[in-house]
């Protein structure tokens, strides 16, 4: 895949950045920790330069995040209501559960955004939940461009210094992303088992 992304970057350089990164916030499987790293070694072979890397690789981690604002926006609590009438009693979820996690969102929304910018697999979905909960868009931008443009930036800038031993540093990167993939799946399987022994002690 390096090679793949490495020749569309050499090609078409800062907007083959912005369109990979892109792609890779609707599509997590794409690394940005690749495209960002091979970005900051290009600055050392060809003409762009880290502040161009930077701008290019945010803008289209923006876009990109933005896209899926607006699915959130079209799965709005409204719509969750509808589809809790209907399947509620087989997914064992009730209306004031989505309430409760809208709402908590509202209050811890934008934090959650900013964060979540730096966690993989969590940066490219927070954006449907912020969707969802219709947090303002120009608070979405903000904390998103932030969060984004320090992820960039640290990434970028590790490309650039340490050039073609790049693949230690990428190591270490895909052991952090998949120690994170684990307590995420940690966390969903415990929330599952705490929602259905809190479901059984309520029906008893």
């Amino acid at each position: 895949m390096e090679e793949w992304i490495t020749s569309i970057m050499s090609e078409y350089g800062y907007f083959g950045i912005f369109f990979l990164i892109m792609v890779e916030n609707i599509f997590p499987p794409i690394p940005s920790e690749v495209v960002l790293t091979v970005g900051g070694f290009m600055t050392t072979t060809t003409t762009m330069t880290m502040l161009g890397v930077i701008v290019a690789s945010t803008a289209g981690s923006v876009s990109g995040a933005m896209i899926l604002y607006g699915v959130g926006i079209l799965l709005d609590v409204e719509r969750l209501e509808k589809v809790i009438d209907k399947y509620g009693k087989w997914l064992r979820v009730k209306k004031e559960d989505i309430h409760k996690a809208d709402s908590w969102f509202d209050r811890f929304g934008v934090w959650t955004v900013f964060f979540g910018r730096l966690i993989p697999l969590v940066r490219s979905l927070i954006s449907i939940p912020a969707g969802m909960s219709n947090m303002k868009l120009w608070l979405f931008i903000l904390f998103s461009t932030l969060g984004t443009l320090l992820w960039n930036t640290v990434l970028v800038f590790v490309g650039g210094a340490v050039g073609e031993n790049r693949q230690q540093v990428m190591r270490q990167l895909s052991l952090y992303s998949n120690v994170v993939y684990v307590l995420i799946a940690l966390s969903v399987i415990a929330f599952i088992l705490y929602y259905i022994k809190k479901s059984k002690s309520s029906s008893n």
